[in-house]
């Protein structure tokens, strides 16, 4: 059986682009975007947010993840046009008048060293001890061993090779 052709959609038709609201680091933003724009594309593009870095964009090195709602995504796989109405944090809205304690970790145990993948990290990271303080597998509980913090991160890659800094830093935050 043969499948009819897909439809032929203009650039500048109004089925490709969508009004959305979203929470961007604290502050609300109301934009028209193309439906079919990633978020990690509207937070750099259309917001000027440049912290989460386009890497892969295919999801393997995690250096585009965000938190939306508190959940860690890869920005380069999540379609802004899915987010509406969502809060979204990405590394610049991580410190406030101080740095965020995981970001001083990360600068006393020099676990950054190139910077390329140290947003998507430090945004992982943070994800990952909201889940372990709710108590998501695999620790079940806020005290998180080294090799759970491994497994858990294991979606963000270090092109340096800075995983023992970075296991340390995020040891030294972890309840």
């Amino acid at each position: 059986m043969r499948s009819a052709p897909a439809p032929q959609v203009a650039e500048d038709s109004p089925a490709v682009r969508a009004d959305i609201a979203l929470d961007v680091n604290g502050q609300r933003c109301r934009l028209t975007i193309d439906t079919r724009m990633s978020l990690l594309d509207v937070l750099r593009d259309s917001l000027g947010l440049t912290g989460a870095k386009a890497g892969c964009e295919r999801g393997h090195c995690g250096c585009c993840t965000v938190l939306v709602d508190g959940r860690r995504v890869y920005g380069c796989l999540t379609l802004a046009a899915a987010c509406g109405d969502a809060r979204v944090v990405t590394v610049e809205g991580l410190a406030g008048a101080d740095l965020h304690p995981l970001q001083a970790a990360f600068v006393a145990r020099d676990a950054f060293q190139c910077g390329f993948c140290t947003p998507g990290q430090l945004c992982s990271a943070i994800g990952m001890l909201d889940e372990a303080a709710r108590g998501a597998p695999p620790a079940g509980g806020p005290v998180l061993t080294q090799a759970e913090i491994r497994e858990r991160m294991s979606g963000n890659l270090c092109r340096c090779g800075a995983y023992q800094n970075i296991v340390a830093a995020i040891m030294d935050v972890a309840p």
